[in-house]
């Protein structure tokens, strides 16, 4: 079992910057990748972005490419997302997830934080 708690939303102003983290804690030690998803009132949840736990190869959504940065550290078992330059269409739930154990997709997610953008 894996479980992990995002923490770091909150109310931002557009154009502004918020630092995301994820605290991953239980079986680490089978996690074989990372990623943050969010989800919008009325609409399906998005990929933003993903990182491996071991190599820290990443990939992004095109839609935050450039504005969003994934990393990781491995001796706090923490997934960061760093969020610059945020607009009114941002907000969202953003949620943290991870791929553990023998799977292709992710089965451990996160409660999720609020993160407002205002215009």
């Amino acid at each position: 079992q894996v479980q992990l708690v995002e923490s770091g939303g909150g109310l931002v102003q557009a154009g502004g910057s918020l630092r995301l983290s994820c605290t991953a804690s239980g079986r680490t030690v089978s996690i074989y990748r990372m990623g943050w998803f969010r989800q919008a009132p009325g609409k399906e949840r998005e990929f933003l972005a993903t990182i491996t736990w071991s190599g820290g190869d990443t990939s992004y959504a095109d839609s935050v490419k450039g504005r969003f940065t994934i990393s990781r550290d491995n001796a706090k078992n923490t997934v960061d997302l760093q969020m610059n330059s945020l607009k009114s269409e941002d907000t969202a739930v953003y949620s943290c997830a991870a791929r553990a154990g023998r799977v292709f997709s992710y089965n451990y997610w996160g409660q999720g934080t609020q993160v407002t953008v205002s215009s």
